[in-house]
């Protein structure tokens, strides 16, 4: 029977952008065709094959595996079993193609490659989401995606229940260590008279947040006006402390040191959001198969 995770409204993929990936993968992967199926199969050979789960997780990439195949089979029929953000076991069969055997032959690896890695992320993310239910917190994911694939592993994220940090450097001012570095000349006294001419220039839309590394900071930072406050690698009790300073005058963050065994404890500190990076950059492709079981020459 299948659950599904309390998560998020999860948005549409956008067609052109995930268009364009799919056509760089299979750029990448069949630059002049598929020369072992167009040798071994005839052209008009059909084929039906399902997806298959070979491990229990969270599924996410539906749309990617349905555009994958019809952009190899423009007329291929594609069924989609179990919802994008729906928990499955091990042997189930989450998606089914009917099409021509040899686009379903060149589309298989492209749309494994690209749903194993988005389901991965998934039930990554709802693990984390489930230790923090009941809490204040919302795990939300970073920018440490894979180049080109940050649309896709977003989405992932939204499926397994977790939220979306800013998109890109040009969504929102995060001025982190490096960049308060160069801007005070290290200097802590100018923090805040610098952080406040950022504010200044800032349209009423656009999202200001600053990462600190010692409490000290905070205040200086909190007198610029800023929306939200980064807590960097404090400990539990530095984090209490830190939302007791705050006290409601912008959200507060924590990140760092976040892994399945200190995120529960970093929730009961009463922080707002925690950021992991561990959502996207290290996850193992969850092993899904493609299985064909009909076919017909």
């Amino acid at each position: 029977m299948n659950a599904v995770v309390p998560v998020l409204t999860i948005p549409s993929l956008p067609e052109q952008p995930l268009a364009e990936i799919l056509q760089r993968a299979f750029a990448e992967d069949a630059p002049y065709g598929d020369v072992t199926s167009q040798l071994l199969l005839p052209a008009t050979a059909q084929a039906t094959a399902w997806l298959v789960a070979r491990e229990p997780g969270t599924f996410s990439g539906g749309a990617v595996f349905t555009a994958a195949m019809r952009m190899q089979d423009p007329a291929a029929e594609v069924e989609q079993f179990v919802a994008d953000g729906t928990t499955f076991e091990a042997g189930e069969k989450l998606m089914s193609v009917t099409g021509l055997a040899r686009a379903v032959l060149t589309a298989e690896r492209i749309a494994l490659n690209l749903t194993q890695r988005m389901s991965a992320i998934a039930s990554q993310t709802a693990l984390y989401a489930e230790l923090i239910a009941g809490t204040r917190a919302r795990v939300t994911d970073t920018r440490k995606t894979t180049p080109g694939l940050r649309i896709l592993e977003r989405y992932a994220v939204r499926c397994g229940g977790g939220h979306n940090h800013r998109f890109s450097l040009s969504d929102a001012v995060l001025a982190k260590d490096n960049h308060l570095a160069v801007l005070t000349g290290g200097d802590p006294a100018k923090l805040t008279a610098a952080l406040a001419g950022v504010r200044a220039q800032l349209p009423h839309t656009v999202h200001f947040e600053v990462e600190v590394d010692a409490i000290e900071q905070i205040e200086p930072v909190l007198a610029a006006g800023v929306d939200t406050i980064m807590l960097d690698n404090f400990t539990n009790e530095e984090l209490v402390a830190g939302v007791a300073l705050i006290n409601g005058r912008a959200l507060v963050e924590a990140s760092g040191n976040v892994n399945l065994s200190t995120i529960a404890g970093i929730a009961a500190t009463g922080v707002d959001i925690i950021s992991v990076g561990a959502l996207t950059h290290s996850v193992r492709a969850l092993d899904l198969g493609l299985d064909i079981e009909l076919s017909r020459l």
